[in-house]
């Protein structure tokens, strides 16, 4: 039988290759199309809660911004634990879900109970959900450089804060735009800040009344 397999293919040779070029050419469309990734995500379903509070030690942050949250978060439908992370100036609260629960469910349910809890945590913090990605979904790293002997609108070298304020400002807006791209995060760079540092001894001696007697003797002399 092996033998006349043999004999028909040499005799044949012509269909045989035509049906492996064919076989070929749909192993190619198949593969492209085949949603199977090489490290499988299995990270459960979760929604992340950071909240950035600048000046808050750890102990700060844990009994002001992180367990107000988690006992807001406490008996949502399929909520499976909740874990958490208090650090300087950060709080992040991780709520895991049931399997097959619906993320973006899951996500508002989170939302819903955030806006409750919102009065009772300090006036300048404002807790944010985290993307919906995984660490599995960091599929891409890339640098913004200038090229050599490249000036800015100023006649200078481009510098490291130069470069961070080109990428949060033009590249991170437009990545964003690209279909499948959850979240752009930016490492490394001098963030570009304004800061108004106001002196308390000259603020003291500017009272309210005389504030408004200034300006409208001004208006009067005008």
């Amino acid at each position: 039988m092996l033998e006349r397999i043999i004999r028909l293919s040499i005799q044949q040779r012509f269909i045989v290759l035509g049906i492996a070029a064919v076989l070929a050419i749909v192993g190619m469309w198949a593969f492209q199309r085949l949603k199977i990734d090489a490290v499988p995500d299995i990270t459960n379903v979760q929604v992340q809660i950071n909240t950035a509070a600048p000046g808050f030690s750890p102990l700060e942050a844990e009994q002001r911004i992180t367990f107000p949250v988690e006992t807001a978060i406490a008996g949502l439908p399929g909520l499976e634990y909740t874990r958490s992370v208090s650090r300087y100036g950060l709080s992040q609260v991780t709520v895991v879900f049931e399997d097959g629960t619906d993320i973006y469910f899951a996500r508002q349910l989170v939302n819903e109970r955030l806006q409750g809890v919102r009065s009772s945590l300090p006036a300048s913090v404002e807790p944010e959900l985290g993307p919906i990605a995984t660490g599995l979904g960091e599929i891409f790293m890339y640098t913004v450089e200038a090229r050599r002997g490249a000036v800015n609108d100023q006649g200078k070298l481009y510098t490291a804060q130069d470069l961070r304020t080109l990428h949060d400002w033009v590249i991170r807006p437009q990545l964003r735009t690209v279909k499948g791209v959850t979240e752009v995060n930016s490492v490394g760079g001098y963030r570009r800040e304004y800061v108004v540092a106001p002196v308390p001894e000259r603020l003291s001696g500017l009272r309210p009344d005389r504030a408004g007697s200034g300006r409208r003797a001004g208006k009067e002399q005008r």
